[in-house]
């Protein structure tokens, strides 16, 4: 989940909050005026999403992003499948 400062905050703490930006994979959100919002994200997290949006969504690139995200929990894992009922549903 997201940590949500003001702008003075961030200021004042900037590197509390970097730090939490790099070491424990955290999204900052910044208030601004103007009802505006700034997010500060990692590298490898912009990288990871840059990755995936422009690869083809069936390609080996798309995977190995969308499998970064997951990693970073960014995206949820996708649901064990279970071997028998999957193979079972071929039969006819």
């Amino acid at each position: 989940m997201p940590v949500a400062t003001t702008q003075s905050d961030f200021r004042d703490h900037l590197k509390d909050y970097l730090d939490q930006v790099e070491e424990d994979n955290e999204t900052v959100l910044i208030a601004r005026s103007k009802q505006r919002t700034a997010a500060v994200i990692s590298q490898d997290k912009l990288n990871a999403l840059l990755e995936a949006v422009h690869a083809k969504e069936d390609s080996l690139d798309y995977a190995i992003a969308r499998d970064k995200l997951i990693e970073m929990n960014i995206l949820p894992d996708d649901p064990v499948v279970d071997p028998n009922k999957y193979w079972s549903s071929f039969k006819s």
